[in-house]
């Protein structure tokens, strides 16, 4: 499964490499990535990126609720890592 991860434009860097690079801020964390595929993004926009390129230009709605989506399913996967754990300890204290 391939997931793509909203993040906002904060500024375009033009160091003359053959592709454009923007600084991109997720969700509190600053990454530089390619824009080539989205040349009419703008500062303050949103973009979904997936390994390191903006696949599309998205809304501030789309990107919270996308944001909160996958705060949600990390949320539920610890939750089952907690409980594989949990069994786990069962398992070998039953096994004693």
């Amino acid at each position: 499964m391939c997931l793509a991860i909203p993040g906002k434009i904060l500024s375009f860097d033009d160091d003359g490499g053959a592709l454009k690079m923007a600084k991109v801020d997720f969700a509190g964390v600053t990454k530089k990535i390619c824009v080539d595929w989205v040349p009419d993004v703008k500062i303050g926009e949103y973009v979904l990126v997936h390994v390191g390129f903006a696949l599309n230009i998205i809304d501030e709605q789309q990107a919270e609720d996308t944001l909160r989506a996958l705060r949600e399913m990390g949320e539920l996967l610890d939750d089952e890592i907690i409980s594989d754990e949990d069994e786990i300890k069962n398992r070998r204290n039953t096994a004693r």
